[in-house]
């Protein structure tokens, strides 16, 4: 008798805690708080983003996102989360896109956090929880991030989260309408990872 074998359901994002952060997947219902935040922080993240879409705070926009995030978890090729404080405030978010399976298992770390709170380590407390999880429960041997090379705040959250740089990439992105040269990071799986005081 021949068995049946069901594919496997593709890895969700992990709800995740820390000391001071709830991290989970976004949700359809947290559109206001992602405009709202997104809105005031406007100046602060635009110069190392790509272009605004000229509907970026519309519904219609969002749920179009919400769609592309399903999509994209249910194939297997990213695994976004949203940052909340305990009292639930929006942060920020992280993300782990263009996951790769098979001989690379690998994938890109990307995230922003709202102007109010950056500077602050929520990012850092943020990237520690995720890398955690993605080499534990996600399996995956290498994350790789990139960092505007005048951008020195995510350059430094990079290297002491323990990713080493790897190189320079020119023209790597177009950020805000402008090919962008980019600063090239990875973490190893087996790389030691920060202590608290590099935190």
């Amino acid at each position: 008798m021949r068995l049946l074998r069901f594919p496997e359901r593709p890895p969700q994002p992990t709800r995740l805690e820390t000391e001071r952060l709830l991290l989970r997947r976004p949700e359809t219902a947290d559109f206001q708080k992602w405009r709202e935040l997104r809105e005031s922080s406007r100046a602060f993240l635009q110069p190392y983003e790509p272009t605004w879409a000229r509907d970026e705070f519309s519904t219609a926009n969002w749920r179009t996102r919400m769609r592309r995030h399903e999509a994209d978890i249910a194939q297997g090729r990213s695994l976004p989360w949203f940052l909340f404080s305990h009292d639930h405030a929006l942060l920020g978010g992280i993300t782990v896109s263009n996951i790769r399976r098979g001989v690379a298992d690998t994938g890109t770390l990307g995230y922003w956090m709202g102007e109010a709170y950056a500077g602050l380590g929520f990012m850092s407390e943020a990237v520690k929880a995720v890398t955690t999880d993605l080499f534990t429960t996600h399996r995956l041997h290498r994350l790789e991030a990139a960092a505007v090379t005048d951008n020195d705040a995510s350059r430094r959250l990079l290297l002491t989260s323990g990713f080493q740089r790897e190189g320079l990439a020119r023209g790597y992105l177009r950020i805000n309408g402008q090919w962008r040269d980019h600063d090239l990071f990875a973490r190893l799986a087996e790389d030691s990872a920060p202590t608290d005081r590099d935190l």
